[in-house]
């Protein structure tokens, strides 16, 4: 019999989307030689990994990079606020903009001689920029052959404007466009994202807040200060 010691890493990853990133990020960590197991929570961006000797931390963040994501080696504690506020800029220009599309669109009251023109010119930008996370998003898992949530929001409304521009200019299709709907999949999207990003950091901050409160240390009858816990080694019997 011989001890094998099993380290556990705490890793921060970002980029993404939804819990299916998660699990491809999970798989990819126990694919990893040396891997024991991994767990990855969405909620947090964090990777828990358990694994001997033999790995280090720079190859498990070699493996989250490899299959499209970031694993930063100190995190930003600014960085979800930061995509929170990003999110809400390009939800409001998308409901902002994206409302006269809907109207105009959806109203036959409101059409005028060359209306589709006009609500092609303000959807290209809420396709475009609103939703730019979607579509980098998107691109990237196609490069390693994966797809997400925002692999079918892409989908979704760079089909609806291609398909409605294609009508426009080509005037065919019996002149039928769909820009409000590529719109309001941004818009609500966007808006639902805001929400998650929202809850999660102020989670986080929670937790963060708890984990202050307690302990650290804990002194012993000699007066000598020794850690509570000590999470990042385990020795476990096995066989040679």
């Amino acid at each position: 019999m011989s001890d094998t010691i099993t380290i556990r890493s705490d890793l921060a990853v970002s980029g993404m989307s939804c819990a299916a990133c998660a699990s491809r990020i999970q798989q990819g960590l126990c694919d990893v030689d040396g891997v024991a197991d991994a767990r990855v929570n969405f909620a947090n961006g964090r990777a828990t990994v358990l694994h001997d000797e033999s790995v280090d931390d720079v190859e498990l963040r070699a493996a989250i990079e490899a299959l499209g994501y970031g694993a930063p080696v100190e995190p930003d504690d600014d960085s979800e606020l930061r995509r929170e506020r990003d999110l809400w800029r390009r939800f409001l220009f998308a409901a902002v903009v994206g409302l006269p599309v809907l109207a105009v669109s959806m109203i036959p009251a409101l059409h005028f001689g060359g209306w589709e023109w006009f609500v092609a010119a303000l959807a290209t930008p809420v396709v475009f920029w609103s939703g730019w996370p979607f579509h980098r998003s998107a691109w990237t898992n196609l490069r390693h052959r994966a797809t997400t949530m925002d692999t079918l929001v892409s989908m979704g409304t760079l089909s609806a404007w291609v398909w409605s521009t294609v009508v426009l200019v080509f005037d065919v299709g019996g002149g039928h466009v769909y820009y409000e709907t590529a719109v309001v999949i941004v818009a609500l999207i966007l808006l639902g994202k805001w929400f998650e990003a929202r809850s999660k950091r102020r989670s986080g901050d929670a937790i963060r807040a708890l984990a202050d409160l307690g302990a650290k240390t804990a002194t012993l009858e000699d007066g000598t200060e020794v850690p509570i816990i000590r999470d990042d080694v385990w020795v476990l019997d096995g066989a040679d």
